[in-house]
């Protein structure tokens, strides 16, 4: 990949201030402690019985094994679903992991299920960490990059549960780097954060506001390709299950709270977390969602430079959607209720 206006070339290493790579290296050192810490102690993916952790990963493998089984729908009932985990596990826990994602990304479960559970699990991890370490590289433009990466404090939540914190971020990461120089790529990146829809709300109007059509043209295309394959593959009572069940996700996460309301980290879950009314965040949400719609717009049809537009995009993006959810590790282990899906 050539450099683009995402990562202008940098004259030297000390370009860098000490007290920021300090501190990146600090927080790195931080997050490789405590991972090997929770390794250790058995606190990542099976126990010292031998038992797997539940974590976000179950969901994954066990959906897949559903599909592996000829039953792909299956994957979107919660009670036929937790069995399937249970089993992969050896242990009953409470609450769901229970499995949100559109049809396509069953591909990804079905041939994570084709290896054993632990295997599947820290395989999943290392792959996906990969492209999100490259993203990171190319944006910074310099092996600084890398540090960057890995000293951010989430990736180690990421890492001990098995989301798809990596794939995510080097999707988002990877459409907006490559998008002034080759539009098809970032294209064919956007069009593959298709799984988590959430998050692509707002490139479309981006894109037509600056008049990527080629970019726009290659992610549409791609989108409705992997849809209709998915379809042909997993039959219309995949696609009808995710919808029928996607009202009882939203009565647990957005009415109820049962996953708490600190992880979710948007406007609506910050007010809920205050004792705010349903009625009352939703409100507050979709208020700052619109004023950011019609900011982002009128940013990417004017000429400013393309790093502060790239930038207000991939935050935006987060602060747009009410389900912006961070999955916490302790939560098994204190036997609350574990509440998860497509974060």
């Amino acid at each position: 990949m050539g450099a683009s206006a995402l990562s202008p070339k940098l004259p030297d290493r000390a370009a860098i201030s000490p007290p920021l790579l300090n501190a990146c290296l600090a927080l790195f050192l931080v997050n490789a402690a405590f991972f090997m810490v929770m390794s250790v102690s058995d606190q990542w993916v099976v126990d010292a019985r031998g038992l797997g952790n539940p974590t976000d990963f179950i969901n994954v493998w066990s959906a897949g094994w559903l599909v592996l089984q000829g039953q792909p729908a299956t994957a979107y009932d919660w009670d036929i679903q937790k069995q399937a985990e249970i089993a992969v596990l050896g242990r009953d826990y409470v609450g769901n992991f229970a499995w949100h994602y559109p049809p396509p990304f069953l591909f990804v479960a079905a041939f994570l299920a084709r290896f054993p559970y632990v295997v599947a699990f820290i395989g999943w991890t290392t792959a996906s960490l990969v492209p999100y370490l490259l993203v990171m590289r190319a944006i910074v433009g310099r092996p600084f990059g890398l540090l960057l990466a890995v000293a951010f404090p989430v990736i180690l939540a990421s890492t001990l549960v098995g989301q798809n914190g990596f794939l995510t971020a080097a999707l988002i990461g990877g459409t907006l780097y490559l998008l002034p120089t080759r539009p098809i790529l970032a294209g064919i990146c956007l069009g593959l954060l298709s799984y988590k829809p959430q998050y692509g709300v707002l490139f479309p109007l981006a894109l037509i506001a600056g008049a990527y059509w080629t970019a726009f043209t290659s992610a549409a295309i791609v989108t409705i390709a992997i849809a209709v394959i998915s379809w042909l593959a997993f039959g219309s009572d995949s696609g009808h299950a995710f919808f029928h069940w996607m009202p009882t996700f939203s009565q647990a996460f957005f009415t109820e709270g049962r996953a708490t309301w600190f992880k979710l980290q948007s406007m609506f879950g910050l007010v809920r977390f205050f004792g705010g009314s349903e009625p009352l965040a939703w409100t507050l949400q979709w208020m700052m969602s619109g004023t950011l719609v019609i900011a982002l717009v009128m940013a990417w049809r004017r000429r400013l430079p393309y790093a502060l537009k790239a930038a207000a995009l991939a935050t935006a993006t987060l602060l747009v959607t009410p389900y912006l959810f961070l999955m916490t590790r302790w939560c098994w282990r204190s036997r609350s209720h574990c509440w998860s899906g497509s974060a």
